[in-house]
């Protein structure tokens, strides 16, 4: 019982019956067997009820397996053969690169107000999240004076400079967030 001293109907559950199905309309049966059909077309081929399917089956499949068999130029299917590999792999976004890449989609999020979270949910590090909040600082009295395009490239330098401050030796500084 809820408060107030109504109740609410059960929806479905231990006990209550099932709702009554209503049952389908049976489909009209073939006039003619498949078997008669069958002999009618093919009068010398007499066979068995249980036996016409397992012969149409095993027709289709002779016919389907048969038509990619064979010795290659006989027509049958073919199967591309992968292309040659190439000379070099695609080489990978340099550490910097990807610091500069993501720290400038946050920091253009965050000065222009469309930004959520913290640094953790934006995948940042806590360094990386330094440099966001360094390129905002100073991208904000520029977007005053001279708008939004200037900041935003006052953002890209900034956070370039930065984080190829913070990867100079190969790898970020010391920690695990950093």
């Amino acid at each position: 019982m809820e408060r107030g001293g109504t109740t609410r109907p059960a929806v479905r559950g231990p006990g209550r019956p099932r709702p009554a199905t209503v049952p389908l309309p049976a489909l009209p049966r073939p006039r003619t067997p498949l078997t008669t059909a069958f002999t009618a077309a093919f009068p010398a081929v007499a066979l068995p009820v249980v036996a016409l399917p397992a012969v149409l089956v095993t027709a289709v499949l002779v016919t389907v397996l048969a038509a990619g068999c064979g010795p290659p130029g006989s027509g049958g299917a073919r199967v591309p053969s992968p292309p040659p590999p190439s000379s070099s792999s695609p080489s990978a976004t340099a550490p910097e690169d990807l610091c500069a890449r993501i720290v400038t989609h946050w920091a253009r999020e965050v000065l222009d107000g469309t930004a959520y979270g913290d640094y953790q949910s934006m995948g940042l590090s806590d360094g990386q999240y330094g440099i966001l909040r360094d390129a905002v600082a100073a991208a904000r009295p520029v977007r005053e004076q001279r708008g939004a395009p200037a900041a935003h490239e006052v953002i890209v330098r900034h956070v370039r400079e930065a984080c190829a401050e913070r990867h100079r030796t190969g790898r970020p500084d010391e920690g695990a967030w950093r």
